[in-house]
Parts: C-alpha cells; sequence; structure tokens
C-alpha cells in the first residue's frame, strides 16, 4: 500500500491493517438465546500530498481493492484544503524496539463450554435469593485482534491481543417492585477471569441488595462512587484534557497544564507497558513510542493527551495517545470500601449512574443515580429515581478520598472515590 501510495504520487502515507475475530455465547433462563461469531478485517489507508490529506479504507485484501483504495484516498487529498498540523508522527518519537507486553492468550473455547459455563454463571445468581425472578442472561465472550501500523517514515510494527469475558444480569422482585443488577469480569487471558459462578452469585446479591429502594428528599451531602463508576470520572476528564477538546476550545479545562485541577493528594500515572494490561501499548495508533509518565502529580496537571495532530494545532508534542489512554492508575489510600463508608459517615454510596449529564465545555455535571443511603458508616437503605448534581472542576478538588477496592478491568484504575458534597435531587 505504501509503494502504490508514492508511486500514485503521495509524499508521506500511512496504512493500518487489521483483522479480528469473536465468538459469543448467551444464556437466559437456562436456554441457549444467543450464539455469535464475527470475523472482521480492514485495510486503511492514509495518503498525504503536501500539506493535503485523503483517506480510504476497504475489507478486500486483494491487490486491486488495495489499488483502488489508494487512488481514492489520493483523489480525496487533491481536493482537500492545506494543513499545516497533518502529516506523519515526528520519525524521532517513533518507536524502533519494544518488548513483548503478553497481551495475547487465545481461549480455545468449545462453544458446548460456552454454553455449560454461561448456565453455570446464571445458575449461581438465581440461586442467591427467591426473589431473584428473572434474568437478562449471562454472556461468554472470546475476542482476539491482530494489527500491523506502516508508514512511509520507515515505521512497522504490530502484535496480537486478547480480550475475553464474563457477564451476569439478574432481576429481582419484592412487593410489586424489580430491581436489576449485573457484575462482569474481564481479562487478556481466560486464566485471570473470576470463576463463573462466582460472577454469576455477585450479580445476584448486587440485584437482591436494591430490592426495597426509595427516593431521597433533595439534600446536600457527600457521595461516595463505587470503584466501578469512579472510573467515570476520570474518564471525563482524559476527554477534557485530550487534544480534540482542547485545540477546539471545547473543555472547561482548557490552559490547565501546570495548574491544579484535582485534591491535593491525587496522583494519576499512565502506565502503558503493564504485562497484560488492558489499555497496554508499545506504540500509539501513529507509531508513537509510550512511556510511564504522570499525568497528574500532587493534583497539579503535568499533561495533556495528545496525538500528532492535535499537538501541532497545540503547539505542543505528541504525548503518543493517539488512539487513548493507556492504563491510567490513580492513587489510592489505605481505605476498603467500608473504611469510606465509615470516613463519610452520612451520605450516598452510588453504584449505577444514568443518562449523559455532562457539559464538556463548562464542566457542569448532572446525572441520574441509584445506590445507598449511608447513615453512621452503615447503608441503611437502598435508593432510587435520584439525581446527583455539581460541577467537575470542584468535585474533582473536593476528593476526600480514593480507596484500595481498585478496578482494573479497563483502562483506568481507580478505587471508590469520596467526594465531599454535592447536591441529591430527590422528591
Amino acid at each position: 500500500m505504501l509503494r502504490e501510495a508514492r508511486a500514485g504520487g503521495a509524499t508521506a502515507a500511512e496504512t493500518e491493517i487489521s483483522q479480528a475475530f469473536g465468538q459469543s455465547v448467551t444464556v437466559r433462563k437456562g436456554e441457549v438465546e444467543t450464539i455469535a461469531y464475527n470475523r472482521d478485517k480492514g485495510i486503511g489507508i492514509t495518503v498525504y500530498v503536501g500539506e493535503r490529506r485523503g483517506h480510504a479504507s476497504t475489507a478486500d485484501f486483494g491487490f486491486d481493492a488495495i489499488r483502488d483504495s489508494v487512488d481514492k484516498a489520493l483523489t480525496i487529498a487533491r481536493y482537500t484544503s492545506n494543513d499545516p498540523c497533518s502529516g506523519l508522527a515526528d520519525p524521532a518519537r517513533l518507536a524502533r524496539a519494544w518488548s513483548d507486553l503478553d497481551l495475547y492468550h487465545p481461549w480455545d473455547l468449545p462453544v458446548e463450554d460456552a454454553i455449560e459455563l454461561s448456565r453455570d454463571c446464571e445458575a449461581a445468581a438465581l440461586a442467591v435469593d427467591k426473589r431473584i425472578t428473572n434474568s437478562e442472561g449471562a454472556t461468554v465472550s472470546v475476542h482476539e485482534a491482530q494489527f500491523v501500523y506502516a508508514n512511509t517514515h520507515g515505521f512497522s510494527g504490530g502484535y496480537a491481543s486478547s480480550r475475553h469475558g464474563i457477564y451476569c444480569s439478574v432481576i429481582g422482585e419484592e412487593d410489586g417492585a424489580m430491581e436489576r443488577d449485573d457484575w462482569y469480569t474481564s481479562a487478556r487471558t481466560p486464566l485471570d477471569l473470576e470463576p463463573a459462578r462466582e460472577v454469576g452469585t455477585k450479580a445476584g446479591r448486587r440485584a437482591v441488595q436494591r430490592l426495597g429502594a426509595r427516593q431521597l428528599a433533595t439534600t446536600q451531602c457527600p457521595v461516595l462512587y463505587e470503584a466501578p463508576v469512579a472510573t467515570g470520572l476520570i474518564g471525563h476528564f482524559v476527554n477534557a484534557v485530550s487534544g480534540g477538546s482542547l485545540y477546539r476550545k471545547t473543555s472547561f479545562l482548557l490552559d490547565s497544564l501546570g495548574t491544579q485541577v484535582f485534591a491535593p493528594h491525587i496522583t494519576i500515572r499512565e502506565e502503558p507497558h503493564l504485562p497484560r494490561g488492558q489499555a497496554s501499548a508499545p506504540f500509539d495508533d501513529e507509531g508513537v513510542a509510550t512511556k510511564p509518565r504522570e499525568v497528574v502529580r500532587d493534583g497539579v496537571v503535568e499533561g495533556y493527551f495528545l496525538g500528532s495532530y492535535s499537538a501541532r494545532k497545540l503547539g505542543l508534542a505528541s504525548t503518543a495517545n493517539a488512539g487513548g489512554n493507556h492504563n491510567l492508575i490513580v492513587s489510592h489510600g489505605e481505605l476498603d470500601l467500608q473504611g469510606l463508608l465509615a470516613r463519610m459517615d452520612r451520605g450516598l454510596l452510588v453504584t449505577e449512574l444514568l443518562g449523559q449529564g455532562v457539559n464538556p465545555v463548562t464542566g457542569d455535571y448532572s446525572r441520574g443515580a441509584a445506590g445507598y443511603w449511608v447513615e453512621g458508616g452503615q447503608i441503611i437503605h437502598p435508593v432510587e429515581e435520584i439525581t446527583i448534581a455539581g460541577n467537575l472542576a470542584q468535585m474533582y478538588r473536593d476528593i476526600v478520598a480514593v480507596g484500595n477496592d481498585v478496578d482494573k478491568r479497563g483502562s483506568r484504575q481507580c478505587g471508590s472515590m469520596l467526594i465531599g458534597a454535592m447536591t441529591v435531587a430527590g422528591n
């Protein structure tokens, strides 16, 4: 593809070739509901003619299709406007050598075995309590992928990866009212997955604990985000200090580099080389070498999330984040969830968020929520149909503590997070 692009008049070019395989089996109420397979492949070619850019893609690996895709990309480039920020990554920043990060662990899982795992998972959830009366199903999934990226600066590299998971969601019923909850496990290797029965048991327990939920009167109080939902707060920060939001000036954290954004005890590290990490990568989507760094140190923003284009727009250098962040690790204290409840004493524990009420320009935050009301450091009763509101800039500064119950199932690893005060709107 690069040879064809050069021959067609491109001054520079880059290409990514990928293929993936997936298998998913869902069982509901003991019966097989779906068995799904997918095989995907694709080639993307981006060409540059001076400062003009064109892109095309195809799922056909035949030579004629490759040639046609390159021709289309070149045609598009000739009709686009000059953009001095476009182009390949700086050659000095490209990865030249990297180690195996242990990301590829194929799971030889026959469909029959996946069905039995799903049944075991769901059965464990249904067995938790007789009030578990219905199920949304249990799913076992297998995914494998590989890709190669290359450009005309001489970079060529790729690797294989895998991601497997087990998921269960069930419904509890009491006095005519129903509540649902779920749990899942996800890992690069099946050896790191939680046992299927344990996933089901957790889903069942969580559903039962939500029975008898009620509303709250509107109040101001501390809010404790359970670890799986606390990761979302970090996600809002990542979006706010990512290149596209910054150069378009659609972020509430404009010009935040070097400023205090979080509470002084908060540090966030990016660790792209964790073995088997969910977001580990030796280089980003442009071939730029990744490296560990502190994004936030003692509450102060030390770095943004930039690819080459956004970096040039801002007059900065790429941070090897074309394609996203890599394993963000949020510092935490010694308290577990129960310890954080005791420290909060009275307030709201949030275990589920609903809706998308976040304004990225102002940082205003308003989300539907469900969870538990806490008095004297103990859960008193579940709550539902409430809204929690605040402003992210203030919420980050008002982080009282982060727990050691770190959720490691995604690209942002964070424990439960206690916010000093928020508005809780109820009846």
